[in-house]
């Protein structure tokens, strides 16, 4: 089977919906995000890259990655922030792109959950693209009130970020994501039947 893209904006709810969804399609689910978790935290050239690129102050005393020094490090530096980029997003991209040949291969779904998908020029790997989105304003209260990001850092990311206007005009299917789990349940529910269906 092809591999589906899924990607939004930060806060949209896009992992909360590849779940739902990959559970309806019977997909696998690759998420880049815990994919540059693991890098991170255990590939040794990933670390010893970001090491020399950040300094010793991008891990913390138990030579763990200090998410939040990075995170904040790279969106109030641009230039930072694609330094990051460059030295994850291959590793990360090898990685999704092996899983996404093993799939067609075993004629199983694989639904690639990228956040920075269009940004990296991916979406021509993909048979289809999900994007997930909801009202700015939206995102930028699940920002401040569920994951209690400052109110300076959560513009900065927010700012980062290709608009979800430019996302949804190359999107191949739209989920919109400013009501409830339920709501969002039921439309991965019938994209999930619409695309079992197209594929017989």
């Amino acid at each position: 089977m092809p591999a589906i893209g899924i990607t939004g904006g930060i806060a949209t709810g896009k992992s909360t919906f590849s779940e739902i969804f990959c559970r309806y399609l019977s997909a696998e689910l690759f998420d880049a995000d815990q994919c540059s978790r693991d890098l991170l935290g255990h590939d040794a050239g990933i670390r010893d890259a970001v090491r020399h690129a950040f300094g010793s102050r991008a891990f913390d005393s138990a030579g763990q990655p200090d998410r939040v020094w990075l995170r904040e490090a790279v969106f109030a530096d641009p230039s930072k922030r694609r330094e990051l980029e460059q030295i994850l997003h291959p590793a990360i991209r090898e990685a999704w792109a092996a899983r996404a040949g093993a799939a067609s291969g075993d004629g199983h779904w694989l639904c690639v959950d990228i956040p920075l998908l269009y940004e990296t020029g991916a979406q021509s790997q993909f048979a289809a693209v999900i994007v997930v989105a909801c009202a700015p304003a939206t995102q930028r209260a699940r920002l401040l009130h569920n994951r209690q990001i400052p109110a300076t850092i959560a513009d900065q990311i927010l700012a980062a970020q290709l608009d979800l206007a430019t996302k949804i005009a190359q999107a191949d299917h739209l989920i919109w994501n400013d009501s409830t789990n339920t709501c969002l349940d039921r439309q991965a529910r019938l994209l999930a039947g619409t695309l079992r269906q197209r594929r017989g």
